[in-house]
């Protein structure tokens, strides 16, 4: 039997709501059949957003969403997407397929899609091919209440009331796809930026994202915390977990080995190390009035496409072992939530690993999906310190952890969310409560083989099920019994 210990008494703090929010590209059918929809395709609908896709977001609670990318970000001109849509400019997408964007889907629908989800717009804006002028048009458009050009102009297009959009993004992979730059060089583009990126209403000040490392470049992260730091909110940062030897010859979605699975989660606890020496380059870039915070806008496992599907659309299925990958990044990102506090699943729908799938009229929910549902207790709960009793689970060079674990507690219920990374046995778990005592307890699992999906014609192959688990001790501890390959919340009401 393994041991985990819940400790109420230490906490890092709160849990921010952001660290499970959204990330939806113009890219593949993420917007365009994903959650965008026209008359003619016979989708039920509220002003173009397609009514399944939306309620099944707001079901997860998803508390924002980031953008129109990505790489497309940078190539994107915020105003062929705004006024008639016969009038607005066709383009081609050129970084995702060279398919033809017609600009249907702009800065109105998006933050129709953020109204009736219920949550935060995060706008990303165009460093590597705009200008500072159009992004600063861009915020004085979306956030401006009285008299201005663009504050006139959103009012010509129909909305009269500033929508406040709070956080910015400063460029996206600009050391990329985002203008090949160099730290120094994006540094100051940044600062130049973020002067004309503008309050125009205090009682809702904007939030300023700089564009962060990729991956484990700490040269990048410092330079920039160093020099655009006092300028930002925050820093992001991009981590894939992409199993394979290289990005040209990724891992399949569904068809992969146990050794592969071992190596993808070793990939991707490797964030937690990236997330440490971020963090950690972050408060010595601070200063005691402005703490720099982390924002991870794009994580997730990077397959193979789907066997005849566009290599460009980036459209991978999604098993239990992707559940589980999101499960651990959630769990790492709870557990430094005094510095992490947003993070953007990539991405939403149909593209990577996806919360949801659609094919004309239907639509099917992922295990990453399901494990949203499971966590959406922690959302603006107090972190509390846990840790587990973990055997090494070894293959070859790639030696991982056989346990995860989370916690949390508000409003008097404490939530527990524990991963069993071993995809071959069950854990018998004993959980000792410090600090607190429960009196009931249920809880709710992922479970199955790891390769397990939902597709459209067995949509319910993969759903989440109740799991016993018994109160112990008095009510000082918790004992369940955890299925090999699953991610459980065990949520408890305290005495």
């Amino acid at each position: 039997m393994a041991h985990i210990v819940v400790n109420t008494k230490k906490s890092k703090g709160t849990i921010n709501k952001n660290i499970y929010g959204q990330f939806a590209e113009h890219l593949g059918r993420c917007i365009y059949e994903g959650v965008f929809v026209k008359e003619e395709d016979g989708i039920p609908n509220v002003n173009g957003m397609r009514c399944d896709v939306v309620n099944a977001l707001k079901n997860i609670k998803v508390p924002v969403i980031r953008w129109p990318g990505g790489c497309f970000a940078d190539t994107y001109h915020w105003m062929d997407g705004i006024g008639a849509k016969e009038n607005r400019k066709k383009i081609v997408n050129t970084n995702w397929g060279g398919v033809t964007e017609d600009n249907s889907f702009g800065t109105h629908e998006f933050l129709e899609l953020c109204k009736q989800v219920g949550c935060e717009p995060y706008i990303c804006g165009n460093v590597g091919s705009g200008t500072v002028q159009e992004m600063s048009d861009w915020v004085e458009y979306c956030n401006m209440g009285g008299v201005s050009p663009m504050a006139e102009l959103r009012r010509s297009n129909g909305h009269d009331e500033p929508w406040n959009v709070k956080y910015w993004g400063i460029g996206n992979e600009n050391w990329g796809c985002g203008g090949n730059m160099t730290p120094e060089y994006y540094a100051d583009e940044c600062e130049r930026y973020s002067t004309f990126v503008r309050n125009y209403d205090n009682d809702h000040p904007v939030y300023k994202i700089a564009c962060g490392a990729n991956a484990a470049d700490y040269n990048w992260a410092k330079v920039v915390a160093e020099k655009a730091g006092p300028f930002v909110d925050a820093l992001s940062l991009h981590y894939y977990t992409v199993p394979g030897p290289d990005w040209f010859n990724k891992g399949k979605a569904t068809e992969f080995t146990v050794s592969e699975y071992y190596e993808t989660v070793k990939k991707t606890l490797f964030l937690g190390e990236i997330m440490d020496n971020n963090i950690s380059i972050l408060k010595q870039a601070s200063k005691p009035e402005h703490q720099l915070k982390l924002i991870v806008d794009e994580w997730g496992n990077w397959f193979a496409v789907e066997p005849g599907t566009n290599p460009g659309f980036l459209y991978q299925q999604n098993t239990i072992r992707d559940g589980i990958i999101a499960a651990l990044n959630l769990n790492m990102f709870q557990d430094r939530c005094d510095t992490v506090v947003m993070a953007n699943i990539a991405q939403m729908i149909n593209v990577l690993q996806a919360m949801i799938l659609t094919e004309g009229p239907k639509m099917v929910l992922t295990p990453t999906y399901h494990v949203y549902d499971l966590y959406k207790d922690h959302m603006d709960a107090r972190q509390v310190e846990s840790y587990a009793e973990t055997e090494d689970l070894v293959d070859g060079d790639n030696v991982i952890p056989s346990l995860s674990v989370s916690s949390s507690e508000k409003d008097g219920k404490l939530t527990i969310t524990v991963v069993n990374v071993d995809p071959a046995k069950e854990a018998e778990i004993d959980i000792i409560l410090g600090g607190v005592k429960v009196s009931d307890a249920s809880a709710r699992t992922l479970a199955g083989d790891i390769h397990d999906h939902n597709t459209f014609d067995d949509p319910e192959k993969v759903t989440l099920k109740a799991l016993d688990v018994t109160v112990t001790d008095g009510g000082a501890g918790i004992k369940v019994k955890l299925p090999a390959g699953s991610v459980t919340s065990i949520t408890a009401t305290e005495i």
